[in-house]
């Protein structure tokens, strides 16, 4: 599918279409793909991501402050990090499938780019970015609490997924919970770690993140939800 029609798709499924679509193919230019093809350092998605960025803040806080009246400003505002942070964006980004429409060089194409967090995750606030810029607050904020805000309670679980499932192993299980890294790559500025949350000898999870605590997190949401291996299953104990 050419890259124009992939798009198309991309608006079908986030149910906003661009009077002018070149918002939305300028905010799925990773700067590899840019550098690559020689077209400038302006032509990639980093001004729409620092615009998205600010539009996403403003939104969620005015979300947290009408929805949570006795919230205090110190909760709301870490309620309000763990809701914007790069992990939960690429895990917003993951589910529309995001990183499949990115333009990437490449290199980071055939590093995997398309599921590394940090790209996703900027794409992400760059697509806010561009929707802020073509439809106005409206309709981006419209998006944000489609795909941002929505399900938040499903959402804290992924947030705390370490703590959940350590609470729910030490209060059933008899086998130590441990976290196992199984494989890194890339430079050091850029790195991306696969962990597996492990029940005794036994895989009960699998994610990957930037860091080390952020595959963790991965592995053991995935744990608590069943999603690493339908062959593996969860164990009845968690």
């Amino acid at each position: 599918m050419e890259n124009g029609s992939r798009l198309k798709e991309l608006e079908d499924k986030i149910g906003y279409h661009f009077q002018k679509p070149d918002l939305l193919r300028h905010a799925m230019c990773h700067s590899s793909y840019a550098n690559e093809r020689h077209m400038g350092r302006l032509k990639c998605n980093e001004r729409l991501e620092f615009l998205g960025d600010a539009v996403l803040e403003l939104v969620t806080s005015e979300f947290l402050y009408r929805n949570f009246p006795r919230m205090p400003e110190g909760d709301a505002t870490k309620t309000r990090a763990s809701i914007v942070c790069e992990q939960s964006l690429a895990f917003c980004a993951r589910n529309l499938s995001l990183g499949q429409y990115i333009l990437l060089g490449r290199g980071e194409l055939v590093s995997g780019g398309r599921e590394r967090p940090s790209i996703t995750s900027d794409a992400f606030e760059a697509l806010i970015g561009a929707i802020y810029l073509d439809g106005g607050f409206t309709s981006a904020k419209e998006f944000i609490q489609r795909f941002v805000l929505d399900d938040l309670e499903h959402k804290k679980l992924f947030f705390d997924s370490k703590t959940i499932l350590q609470e729910r192993v030490q209060a059933h299980c008899e086998e130590p919970l441990h976290y196992k890294l199984i494989h890194e790559e890339g430079p050091d500025h850029q790195k991306l770690f696969v962990v597996q949350a492990m029940l005794g000898e036994k895989v009960i999870g699998e994610g990957q993140g930037r860091t080390k605590k952020a595959a963790e997190q991965e592995a053991a949401y995935h744990a608590l939800t069943g999603k690493y291996d339908t062959r593996t299953g969860n164990p009845t104990c968690i």
